[in-house]
């Protein structure tokens, strides 16, 4: 059986965190390395993880003293990691019990070319009560398969929480970017520019929506981590080969453009204005 290491991150998840822990030690498939990250929480989560831990002594916590943000906190998680695959769980989302199985029998059915898994999620409020599906709002007929780079530039689809890749992938990145708040737009562009994605249409996963959490602030008024998207469309430029894929980042900018007029991040407007010039001078054979 292969080894799948779940890495756990928690910041201030005090009520959630030891759901997720046990929707791991629940999972079918049996060969698993639990790894706990807490990233310097304030709230009590540490307490509870400890309690946890003591009660299964097999799983492997890391306990940060300062708040080193999302990316780093993973790096330092993964170099603990020795699974050939790897999940990202946020301590406030949860594994159907059979999430680890039925993504590695994709896995493995669609081919060693293929590096990343992702699915259908459940949408949860912070009690827990079902709001609906991923799928309401992004239909399963509209996800592409395979060679995904250009979709990814041109929208979002997947549902981060549901993500399962093989290790190689993340070490052929080096890791997380410890420069960007958040890790999943940039794994997706710089993963699918050689590893194939695949799609599984049953929900194995339940992403909780919670108000104040990393994915909120993304898109709050003058938020910071609109910067960091910026970043990555930067890379997207770097690593483009065609005009079609231009074409795509140019839709990505116009969309960011639209987005920051909105938060009144004035500065990144005209930043993408200058980028937008700048991609289309690209020239590819």
């Amino acid at each position: 059986m292969q080894l799948v290491s779940v890495i756990c991150l928690c910041h201030n998840h005090k009520a959630f965190v030891k759901e997720a822990l046990q929707s791991v030690l629940q999972q079918t498939y049996t060969n698993i390395q639990l790894i706990i990250v807490d990233d310097a929480s304030t709230d009590g989560s540490q307490k509870v993880i400890t309690e946890f831990v003591s009660q299964h002594p097999g799983i492997q916590y890391i306990s940060l003293s300062e708040n080193v943000g999302s990316c780093k906190a993973l790096n330092i998680a993964l170099a603990s990691a020795n699974g050939d695959f790897i999940i990202d769980l946020a301590a406030d989302d949860v594994l159907l019990p059979e999430r680890i199985k039925k993504g590695l029998d994709t896995l493995e059915k669609c081919g060693e070319d293929y590096g990343l898994q992702f699915s259908d999620a459940i949408i949860i409020n912070a009690e827990g009560r079902q709001l609906g599906l991923h799928s309401d709002k992004f239909p399963h007929e509209s996800i592409p398969h395979g060679d995904i780079y250009k979709d990814l530039i041109e929208r979002y689809f997947i549902c981060s929480p549901t993500m399962m890749f093989r290790k190689a992938l993340i070490q052929e990145l080096n890791g997380y970017d410890e420069e960007l708040s958040y890790e999943d737009f940039d794994l997706w562009i710089r993963s699918s520019r050689k590893w194939k994605y695949c799609y599984s249409s049953e929900a194995l996963i339940k992403r909780r929506v919670v108000p104040g959490s990393l994915s909120h602030k993304q898109f709050s008024l003058r938020s910071n981590h609109q910067y960091s998207t910026y970043l990555i469309c930067k890379k997207i430029m770097c690593l483009n080969r065609a005009d079609e894929e231009k074409q795509a980042l140019n839709r990505r900018i116009k969309y960011e453009i639209r987005m920051n007029i909105r938060l009144l991040n004035w500065q990144l407007v005209w930043l993408y204005f200058k980028l937008f010039q700048e991609n289309n001078k690209m020239q590819y054979d």
